[in-house]
């Protein structure tokens, strides 16, 4: 039978299963062997704006001042007693380890029951974070009775993050795994076509852990792109085998065309489908590369691995498997295996009842969306506080003895080096400003001058942000100003200053891809648009219980009164990239019934009949992985999990499955239309089987 460049490709695979298949077991033997490696070589910072003032301030500091910049080991001796033993066995714990410059002279507070150290970093950021992972149990162990030993600070921090949010990944893979597999049970009716999406799954995520462990030998990889990778490997994965194995089993069972012509017809229909969704995802995720961050940069990568390997394999390996299964693709079936399998009954009634009477369904989703994204209107961002560890990690038991030694701005000191000619106008500058409470004496190495400024507020207030770009202002142009606190306000400077362009880039893209997929500017620009509702939705009820703090209880956190500063631009990238997925799903089913009939009537049911219970299932499993990692850990992946997940329960629910449709209703023939002009412009795309 006639079909596409895609089709040809699924038949060929069809033809050629046993190259295909060992082909892939290399790819994952080879790369998966180095997966376990990947974990550790993995970064755990890069939480900083490439070619910001603060990471200028850092470097400079380390190379003159012994590595006392923002990521310089702080460890905390807090006690009642006589500390000097204490102080002076966690300064040869520091001093042994070659990742330590120096420590210098402790700092002591007024009433001599907490001292400062401070391990200068003769190493890179990251690997000031494994060296914090290294010495945060030795330190600990000094700890008595009467006194506590706390390494904290930037590193210690990131240290301590990174670990909770491992061990939460960990509790919600064993939660989601088994959700998963039943769901697509439930789904496939079958155990054998139920484990096809685990199988692609299980391939992408082992060649995309191996394939960050081999980049880290080029650049620092953030350790979050594992998470990352894990959890869109697990859900488009999931996603696209649904909808190839659903559209497989409909036209290999009951139809007189044979196993290698039926893989074809596949790969020619759903297979473009995936091709068009999985192109859409990774164009949305590289819009991130945008943001000046080498932990953003890294984590969009590590996701664009696991969706390039999870789309290969859904091209080539799934279309040589479905081969060489034929019909014990339904092998261990349930009884209702073959129900609605490529026309479900039930979701065509739907169909029907939307076309009957849009109104009455399609102003309520619209009215429910809307009203959701009103929160979105006092939105408020903020780089992550001290809240995101657990109370009893280390670094946050050090960072509050610190406030309450030494001021509430104390673990956000500034750092300011500049000419040591300037070192008396820089203090007095500092001094003048009301956003400083103390000022320490100009240290002075060779030609540089460093001068220690601490802030009268907490470093996650934004009145310290404000304090910042005031001195910036006042100080000599040669005078830089870094610390942890000035570094996390470049951060969010640089995100904020990113997020329209990325906006923009998504948008504009997704339109373009869609257009070419569909031949149809007005439901291209329909797609595009109930995506951006979605979203807001999603983010209106991130503010509601993030920054609000609703539901603090049931979730286990304690907000911080706003939501991280990278949501709005990383958030809204892979909202964007898997709402693609089921508008790509549903509208290529519809332009596929319309090529056929140019009928609006079918082409709105027909397209909800052939895609409504994929939509249904695959939205059942993403939201069951994304809650998942909503019920434990820190507050950045619960964030992640929740606003995911609402994203994709509300764009499956109410904008795929009615909003959608309604619009396809209202439209009529006028969704379908393509100018000449463009007609002209347009590569031809068709979905011609059905």
């Amino acid at each position: 039978m006639p079909v596409g460049p895609i089709g040809r490709l699924g038949r060929w695979t069809a033809g050629h299963a046993r190259i295909v298949v060992i082909a892939w077991a290399v790819v994952a033997v080879g790369l998966g062997a180095l997966a376990p490696k990947a974990e550790h070589a993995l970064s755990g910072a890069g939480w900083e704006a490439s070619g910001s003032e603060s990471a200028a301030a850092r470097e400079a500091i380390d190379a003159s001042f012994a590595g006392q910049g923002g990521y310089a080991l702080m460890v905390a001796v807090h006690g009642t007693g006589n500390l000097d033993a204490t102080v002076a066995e966690a300064t040869r714990i520091l001093q042994s380890d070659s990742r330590v410059s120096t420590v210098a002279p402790p700092q002591v507070s007024q009433d001599g029951r907490t001292v400062l150290l401070s391990g200068g970093a003769a190493a890179s950021a990251t690997e000031m974070v494994r060296a914090a992972d290294d010495l945060k149990g030795q330190l600990a162990d000094l700890s008595s009775g009467s006194t506590t030993v706390s390494l904290t600070g930037a590193p210690g921090m990131w240290s301590d993050f990174n670990e909770a949010n491992k061990s939460a990944m960990m509790k919600s893979e064993v939660i989601s795994w088994p959700v998963t597999m039943a769901i697509l049970v439930l789904a496939f009716g079958s155990l054998v076509a139920a484990g096809l999406p685990l199988l692609l799954t299980i391939l992408g995520l082992m060649a995309s852990a191996g394939s960050l462990f081999l980049i880290t030998h080029l650049f620092d990889v953030s350790i979050w792109s594992m998470n990352f990778a894990l959890m869109f490997a697990l859900a488009l994965g999931i996603d696209y085998a649904l909808f190839v194995v659903a559209r497989f089993r409909g036209t290999h069972f009951g139809s007189a065309v044979s196993t290698r012509d039926a893989v074809g017809i596949t790969m020619d229909t759903a297979g473009k489908a995936v091709l068009f969704s999985g192109v859409t995802v990774l164009v949305s995720l590289s819009a991130v590369m945008l943001v000046p961050s080498p932990a953003f940069r890294s984590m969009a990568l590590g996701i664009m691995l696991s969706v390039a390997f999870i789309l290969l394999a859904t091209l080539t390996l799934l279309p040589a498997v479905l081969a060489w299964l034929g019909d014990r693709v339904d092998k261990l079936a349930l009884p209702w295996v073959h129900s609605g399998e490529h026309r479900s009954p039930r979701f065509a009634r739907w169909g029907e009842r939307l076309w009957r009477r849009p109104v009455l369904f399609g102003v309520p989703a619209l009215a429910i969306l809307l009203l959701l994204a009103v929160p979105i209107l006092r939105l408020d961002t903020g780089m992550p506080s001290i809240k995101v560890v657990p109370k009893s990690d280390g670094s946050r038991v050090g960072y509050q003895q610190v406030q309450q030694a030494f001021g509430p701005g104390a673990p956000g000191t500034l750092q300011v080096v500049a000419p040591a000619g300037h070192a008396t106008h820089v203090e007095d500058v500092l001094k003048a400003d009301p956003g400083v409470v103390a000022v320490a004496p100009a240290q002075r190495s060779g030609n540089e001058a460093l001068v220690l400024a601490v802030p009268a507020a907490d470093p996650s207030d934004p009145s310290v942000g404000a304090t910042i770009d005031r001195l910036r202002a006042a100080l000599p142009a040669e005078a830089l100003v870094g610390g942890a606190a000035a570094e996390n306000h470049d951060l969010e400077a640089a995100l904020a200053a990113k997020t329209v362009p990325v906006f923009l880039v998504v948008l504009g893209l997704g339109f373009l891809l869609l257009l070419v997929a569909l031949q149809a500017p007005l439901i291209a620009l329909a797609g595009v648009v109930t995506n951006l509702l979605a979203t807001a939705a999603a983010f209106g009820v991130g503010v509601l219980i993030f920054q609000d703090g609703h539901l603090e209880g049931l979730l286990g956190f304690e907000s911080q009164g706003f939501l991280n500063a990278w949501g709005p631009v990383f958030f809204f990238a892979m909202i964007f990239a898997i709402s693609m997925d089921y508008t790509v799903f549903l509208l290529s089913s519809a332009k596929e019934h319309w090529d056929r009939s140019h009928d609006p009537r079918e082409a709105m049911v027909g397209g909800v009949a052939h895609s409504g219970r994929t939509i249904f299932a695959a939205a059942a499993v993403m939201v069951a992985v994304f809650l998942t990692f909503a019920l434990s850990g820190p507050i950045p992946p619960k964030e992640m999990g929740v606003i995911l997940g609402v994203a994709v329960l509300l764009d499956a629910m109410l904008i795929r499955l009615v909003l959608m449709p309604v619009l396809l209703r209202v439209m009529g023939r006028h969704a379908w239309a393509l100018p000449r002009w463009l007609d002209r412009l347009l590569p031809d795309v068709t979905f011609g089987h059905s």
